[in-house]
């Protein structure tokens, strides 16, 4: 069996989401190729810092940027015919395609808040992704919420439709070098240190994420706990630029840090320095940055919505997203509560054997190959 992938959500220098899940699972199908299951990774530009292509495990590269999956990539499949299956790790098949398909689906967030998207992100989203899930063989979705997502939107049948979690930690769990370079930030280890105390926000910086009404619970919070920082770790989405707004208004900009986005050793320094981790979305397909933050004795405080609540289980404390008093509630908890901190890292140990990129990637593979039964 050869299965052709769409390797590009790999292909990125700043690996975040699904990124990150196409990442892992390349670096899975490598290590489970071999002459009866052989992949060929279809690539737009030359693959950089990607698993090492083997005998069996071949990367091709197709130029053509606009509508490379639409047409480029299609073209060549219909050349070449010699893959069995095609497997695209993020919403967009290609338009035509002369072997079964399977697509993962991460959310569909552009449905519930297409005001949070650019027009042309959103027209390709609502429209590709629909032809995607109703020309896919099968179907992969990353939390039971998205599937339930998938079935109300598009009307599939359900048994079409597969749940796979994303794995666990993407972070390799040695710290930061200090010697080797910044942290994201100004400044040198001291100046670091003097961030501690703070509240760690991992994602993009977007509306979807909710941040404003982290910003308002965290200005609250600290009216009494006077010495913390909220470092917000992420590069800037789409429509970022109320998020900075607000921090200025309510002149929070020497308590409030940007950092952009981080090296994944950079990112474990602040997961193992942080007093909790907050996500506050609206809407999440999966939620990694909670596992990873459970992965380095990090508590969290997540939103009750979406998929989130099936990633943190009773690992987490949960706020409702649209009320910041909620969450300053559950903050002075943790401050306040030694014996609930130390039960929220126990079990955030524990939850995340539950995930691992092993398993993701062996009922990947698995689906794959249903695809291809008549």
């Amino acid at each position: 069996m050869v299965i052709g992938v769409d390797g590009n959500e790999a292909n990125v220098k700043e690996r975040v989401g699904v990124s990150v899940y196409t990442y892992n699972l390349l670096r899975f199908f490598k290590k489970k190729a071999n002459r009866q299951i052989q992949f060929r990774i279809y690539l737009k530009n030359t693959p950089e810092d990607l698993p090492e292509q083997t005998e069996y495990f071949k990367y091709r590269v197709i130029a053509g940027n606009f509508l490379w999956s639409q047409i480029f990539l299609p073209l060549k499949l219909y050349q070449e015919k010699d893959v069995d299956v095609f497997f695209s790790p993020a919403h967009y098949l290609p338009r035509f395609c002369p072997v079964p398909t399977v697509v993962t689906i991460h959310d569909l967030s552009y449905l519930y808040f297409p005001e949070d998207f650019l027009k042309k992100d959103l027209y390709q989203l609502k429209n590709w992704t629909r032809y995607s899930v109703n020309k896919a063989t099968k179907i992969i979705a990353v939390s039971k919420t998205t599937k339930k997502d998938i079935i109300k939107n598009y009307r599939v049948n359900e048994e079409k439709v597969s749940v796979i979690y994303n794995g666990g930690p993407r972070c390799h769990p040695e710290p930061f070098d200090f010697a080797q370079g910044k942290l994201g930030v100004e400044g040198s280890q001291n100046k670091l240190r003097t961030l501690k105390p703070y509240i760690l926000y991992v994602g993009t910086i977007q509306p979807r994420k909710n941040l404003s009404v982290l910003i308002e619970a965290f200005n609250k919070f600290i009216t009494i706990n006077k010495d913390f920082k909220l470092i917000i770790v992420g590069k800037k989405g789409w429509l970022y630029e109320d998020i900075f707004q607000k921090v200025k208004e309510m002149t929070l900009g020497k308590k409030v840090v940007f950092t952009d986005h981080v090296s994944d050793q950079q990112l474990v320094w602040f997961y193992k320095n942080a007093f909790c981790l907050v996500l506050p979305s609206l809407y999440e397909g999966f939620g990694l940055p909670v596992l990873e933050a459970m992965n380095f004795n990090c508590p969290t405080i997540i939103s009750y919505s979406s998929s989130l609540p099936e990633v943190g289980g009773e690992a987490s404390l949960y706020f409702d997203p649209k009320n910041s008093l909620e969450l300053v509630e559950k903050l002075k908890a943790l401050k306040d509560n030694n014996q609930l901190r130390d039960e929220l890292i126990n079990k955030g140990k524990k939850r995340i054997n539950e995930f691992s990129w092993e398993k993701c990637g062996e009922q990947t593979l698995e689906v794959i190959k249903q695809a291809t039964v008549k």
